[in-house]
């Protein structure tokens, strides 16, 4: 009995071993060949989203009936360093040289490397190995990131310069935000209107036109896409949508117009605003323009699963504002649910206040009421969470009657999304508001955090462990050849 017992032991360690190497057997057999290189490649750039922007989505998106980010779901993940060439902080326009680039550079500096010297993008790399190009934005589409992939320019706000430069890139497809200085007279090397030029060049170029946008055919040559004059809405603010593609349709409509193409194609899909939200400080807004861009991953996950020779690859430039889930006041408490009672942007709040002119702040109650959430009917936390207590209601009036003087007084707001705000009610409801769900924040700027990049398909092996931006675009650059 003993000895059957051992000879049965025996048997079902050989099975084992012979079923281990069966599956290993089968996995290598539909793997792809050591070497083999994705047809088809997508990378997704959150502006200013590191680790906690994603974790902090994911848990609102799983709160909102959602489910798990699709970009966190993928298999293969690196922790990645973001520094520039000057700065342990990098800004969009060093952090997107490297990505597309493969070189350190200066803060400010596009598709330049640290000496001045032009820097070849993977975008080029991949055009010149035949392949279709597409670059998507929510914000114009000569802002640092993107212009990272096709520009030239020593300062990222020389805008008509790399206008030129986008139109001399040839690629295939543009879509987004407008071009900031399109037409700036005074520029060096002016040449007239880029958007005049852009139809001397071939380009199909429709602006705004959203039944146009929705009838373009592959075909028909090069497309560039203007949704908005400026940068697209915040995610967050359906009224100013009306007509306007999402993200993920403008990706959508870059597969269709370059996946004819037989060599395949790199496209790069950038959500810029969530940046913005990040240097606001404006919690559901961030996460609601990271929704968005996950919404885009899904559309290239779609496509990859009937296209396995597809490689995704979703990452950030930097993390902007220091996000962190968790704020000292909740304790260890983390209110995610509390975050759909926003229901616009800060900017929106901006845009009503100028339109309404209150003259007290009693006047702002049922806006803030319906937009934030915020209960001025009580200030007992322990009936409503969303309540504002005396002392907090005291710092939005005196913030309104600061607001109130600025105005009066003639005083303009600086509307640079990355500038010191003079107004304070704004900033005031922001961080009311993210300290009643549990977010804090530690600064209105980037920060040197890592980021993390995550990674599906053919290729995505090699995105993985602790790497540098500049890794990125060394390793897409092999594998776009």
């Amino acid at each position: 009995m003993i000895k059957m017992k051992m000879e049965l032991s025996a048997l079902v360690r050989l099975c084992a071993v012979v079923g281990c190497l069966l599956s290993a057997a089968v996995a290598w057999a539909e793997a792809p060949a050591v070497g083999a290189r994705p047809k088809y490649v997508f990378l997704f750039i959150g502006d200013g989203m590191s680790t906690p922007q994603r974790m902090t989505a994911n848990e609102f998106s799983l709160k909102s009936g959602r489910g798990n980010l699709a970009m966190n779901a993928l298999p293969f993940q690196a922790t990645t360093r973001t520094c520039s060439a000057n700065s342990l902080v990098t800004d969009s326009a060093a952090a997107a040289t490297a990505i597309a680039c493969g070189a350190k550079t200066l803060n400010g500096a596009v598709g330049i490397d640290a000496k001045g010297a032009p820097l070849e993008s993977v975008a080029a790399v991949a055009q010149r190995h035949g392949k279709a190009v597409g670059i998507v934005t929510t914000v114009t589409i000569n802002h640092a990131t993107p212009a990272g992939f096709y520009g030239h320019r020593k300062g990222r706000g020389e805008g008509y310069g790399l206008g030129l430069d986008l139109l001399a890139s040839g690629f295939d497809y543009f879509a987004g935000g407008g071009l900031s200085q399109h037409d700036d007279r005074e520029a060096p090397g002016y040449r007239g209107d880029v958007y005049a030029l852009a139809k001397d060049a071939g380009y199909t170029l429709v602006r705004g036109d959203r039944a146009a946008f929705d009838a373009l055919k592959p075909g028909g040559g090069k497309v560039w896409y203007i949704a908005c004059e400026a940068a697209m809405p915040y995610a967050i603010d359906a009224d100013a949508w009306a007509g306007v593609p999402t993200l993920a349709e403008l990706t959508a409509k870059g597969i269709e117009l370059l996946s004819p193409d037989p060599d395949g194609f790199f496209m790069m899909v950038e959500g810029g605003r969530i940046d913005w939200a990040g240097h606001a400080n404006d919690a559901a807004t961030n996460l609601r323009d990271l929704l968005a861009l996950d919404d885009a991953v899904k559309v290239a996950l779609a496509f990859q699963a009937a296209h396995p020779e597809t490689l995704v690859v979703v990452t950030g430039d930097h993390e902007t504002g220091g996000m962190t889930m968790g704020f000292a006041a909740t304790g260890y408490a983390f209110y995610m649910d509390r975050l759909v009672n926003q229901k616009c942007s800060a900017d929106a709040l901006v845009a009503h206040i100028r339109a309404t002119r209150p003259v007290d702040f009693a006047a702002l109650k049922p806006f803030l009421s319906a937009n934030f959430g915020l209960d001025f009917t009580t200030a007992d936390v322990t009936r409503n969470p969303m309540a504002v207590t005396a002392e907090e209601l005291k710092e939005l009036e005196s913030a309104f009657a600061h607001d109130l003087r600025l105005a009066r007084a003639g005083k303009k707001e600086n509307e640079a999304y990355d500038a010191k705000k003079i107004a304070h009610l704004p900033t005031a409801v922001k961080a009311l508001f993210s300290h009643k769900c549990g977010i804090g924040w530690t600064s209105g700027a980037h920060t040197a955090l890592p980021v993390l990049t995550t990674a599906q398909g053919r290729g995505a092996e090699r995105f993985v462990g602790f790497i540098d931006n500049t890794d990125l675009a060394k390793t897409l650059k092999d594998l776009v050849q």
